[in-house]
């Protein structure tokens, strides 16, 4: 490393001030705490550097100012991987601002990579931005990164705690970045940045970054206290209640802001009925069209809507100075996910309100998130086999579905780990065993990682129930050594949000959540048993069917569970029932059901009330003539229909018009879709699925 020179120094701070002042367009900007140091670090030292900074507090005007006066000197690019399209598209915008000439390389942009990689060959680019997954990419390792790797001249790891599985929000992808800086040159400066790491994530990235020379990273922590925002916490455990809830207080904040919610489903529900209440508000999911997302952020940007309802996808990176309020629909899985969310907001004005509701369905879905993290022994073993029986020959997704019974997401998740940690490879959409690959299941760490989480969840289900301030709270989770009381939240304060709701508005969202049926989707191809996906003909399609309750939901679901766990339906449920069905076009001509070991008659039972309601006939036309586990104990769609193949018969010939085949629960909706097939096939005319609860919309 160089020695740091007082003229060097002093030139740098003139010059470094300057680029922040037209960065940031003020020209009375002066540096935050620690900024300067870590330039220096950077620029003149080409050190390796941490910054553990609160949100807000100028992350990106480090490395801004860093690549500014790195170009002006001769070094190379800046290479700065980010995790979300979200963040590239604002950093550009903030690069360029500064003259710099900043591109991307993502999914969404490939036409454009010939474009860039000639430009790197020209040393015609001073900023790229790529995403963890453009690591594990075949074609940009070969094409792009070995021009990276011989001509950077600093790397940025933006939200470095994603590189530690110890991190709230490990991305397996980010293990790739350990082998490119291990890649670099002795003077090539490295700079990590984070809000979001504790001691033991920054003991992590320190290990994972250290240069191979044995020099430790240099390391600036911030105090992590956010004095704009004043934080409460409102139990409401019932959808409805906290439906009641946001159209009662969001028209009384200024400004616009944030709704966050676990689901897509959830965030799409609460949309509709803020829309319903006449209040502007958008979702925002991770699935939505590039175009659509961009869209939504600059009218958020423009504060030209309320609220817009987010799953994590509207997370780190989004910088919206003047962000009023955030407002969590249900908790995340841990205080420091909380941190993270909540920093979106108060940046740029004097206060922001930011509200936790939490409710009872938090604990399930959170579950949900911890149980995907590492698969068991077992079913690594039984991929690693099957992937070894076919050798070179190699396994797609699909076809790996065929012979363990995990989600398609799970087993991508399981393969991404399986190949940063060098026991399998992809090599185009399969999958293939590394020979004699020096690795082992780890299940101690998988195990401690997992108690972690679960130890977080626990976390964040005590955050506003031990009255110490929420602020010190979050603040102690990630090991701040200046936590202190803020004065401001609802602990130090007392409440501000938590009084009694309006009845009037509980029963309104009550009455939303039990009017709005869940549209079930057509099952259009059929996975073989070896996982290959063939198109359903036409003439055995069932039509879009329909979901009275939403398993879990505040509207239809608990007289639903109620009549189940009884063994007989309250009037109600056969009469929503009946109003669902007359909505059906054409009109219903009769009711059938898929019978049930499990029910019995119950099912039968209730199709008859809701078929003598309609004036229609109920006929008895399926019957089960092998005995199958649990359709939810299937995990994804091989082992699903394969469960169902086989496993019923229709006894007699349907009537004519339009027939509905009604089920209690839809898990994966291929009992629906396969025996519809079966009743079109001895002639029904048009089967449209119904069922009382379905787990997704």
């Amino acid at each position: 490393m160089r020695a740091v020179t007082l003229a060097a120094a002093d030139t740098l701070t003139v010059t470094a001030l300057e680029r922040l002042r037209s960065l940031t367009d003020d020209a009375d900007a002066q540096f935050r705490s620690d900024q300067l140091e870590a330039i220096r670090d950077l620029v003149i030292d080409r050190a390796r550097v941490l910054c553990v900074q609160r949100t807000g507090w100028g992350k990106s005007a480090v490395y801004f100012v860093a690549t500014s006066l790195l170009r002006q000197a001769g070094s190379g690019p800046t290479l700065i991987i980010s995790p979300l399209l979200a963040l590239m598209r604002n950093q550009i915008a903030a690069a360029r601002r500064l003259g710099l000439r900043a591109y991307t390389v993502n999914s969404t942009n490939q036409s454009d990579w010939d474009e860039i990689r000639d430009r790197l060959a020209r040393n015609s680019i001073d900023l790229l931005l790529i995403s963890p997954e453009r690591l594990n990419n075949p074609r940009f390792r070969e094409d792009m990164l070995p021009l990276f790797s011989a001509s950077v001249g600093l790397l940025v790891i933006d939200e470095a705690h994603c590189i530690s599985d110890w991190g709230h929000d490990f991305r397996p992808d980010y293990r790739r970045v350990k082998d490119m800086v291990d890649a670099l040159a002795p003077n090539v400066a490295v700079l990590g940045t984070t809000a979001t790491a504790n001691d033991r994530v920054v003991t992590d990235v320190l290990e994972q970054l250290a240069a191979s020379d044995g020099e430790t990273l240099r390391v600036y922590r911030g105090p992590l206290a956010r004095t704009s925002l004043r934080l409460e916490v409102v139990e409401l455990p019932k959808p409805s209640q906290r439906l009641a809830w946001l159209v009662e207080h969001l028209p009384t904040f200024d400004g616009s802001g944030i709704v966050y919610t676990l689901t897509k489903r959830d965030a799409e529900e609460v949309v509709a009925f803020l829309q319903d209440n006449g209040i502007s508000a958008l979702a925002y999911c991770g699935d939505h069209e590039t175009e659509d997302r961009i869209a939504t952020e600059e009218l958020l940007l423009r504060n030209e809507v309320k609220a817009v309802v987010a799953t994590s996808a509207l997370g780190m990176g989004y910088d919206k100075p003047d962000l009023a309020f955030v407002v969590h629909y249900q908790a995340p899985g841990s205080v420091v996910s909380y941190y993270q969310q909540v920093g979106r907001a108060g940046r740029g004005v004097e206060h922001a309100d930011i509200i936790l509701l939490r409710g009872k369905e938090d604990r399930h879905i959170q579950d949900f998130f911890i149980q995907q993290a590492f698969p068991s022994r077992e079913l690594v073993a039984t991929v690693l086999a099957a992937l070894e029986a076919v050798g070179n020959e190699g396994l797609t997704t699909r076809e790996t579905m065929a012979v363990v019974n995990l989600g398609m997401s799970r087993i991508e998740a399981m393969l991404k780990i399986l190949d940063v940690e060098g026991a399998v490879r992809r090599e185009g959409n399969r999958w293939r065993v590394v020979p004699n690959a020096d690795w082992r299941y780890d299940a101690e760490r998988y195990a401690q990682v997992t108690a972690l989480r679960r130890a977080e969840q626990e976390a964040m289900a005590n955050f506003g129930l031990d009255g110490r301030c929420l602020m010190r709270g979050l603040q102690e989770e990630l090991d701040d050594p200046g936590a202190e009381d803020c004065g401001r939240c609802s602990a130090c304060t007392g409440p501000r949000y938590a009084k009694t709701l309006e009845p009037r508005l509980i029963e309104l969202a009550g009455r939303h959540l039990r009017s709005k049926p869940v549209q079930l989707e057509v099952k259009k191809q059929v996975p073989s048993d070896a996982g290959a996906m063939k198109k359903i003909p036409e003439d055995v399609r069932t039509e879009p069917g329909w979901a009275l309750a939403r398993l879990g939901d505040d509207g239809w679901w608990p007289a639903v569970e109620r009549g189940l766990e009884m063994g007989e339906f309250d009037e109600q449920v056969a009469m929503g029932l009946a109003d669902l069905l007359r909505l059906v076009r054409p009109q219903v001509a009769w009711i059938t059901t898929v019978p049930s070991a499990r029910l019995g008659d119950l099912l039968a039972n209730l199709a008859a009330h809701v078929a003598n309601e309609l004036g229609i006939p109920h006929v008895e036309l399926v019957t089960r003539t092998v005995a199958r586990p649990p359709q939810r104990d299937m995990a994804n769609s091989v082992t699903q229909a394969e469960n169902v193949r086989g496993a019923f018969a229709i006894t007699s010939k349907p009537p004519g018009g339009v027939g509905v085949l009604l089920d209690d629960h839809r898990h994966s909706g291929w009992t629906l879709a396969m025996v519809g097939g079966q009743l079109r096939r001895v002639g029904a005319h048009t089967i449209v699925p119904v069922v009382l609860g379905t787990v997704a919309a």
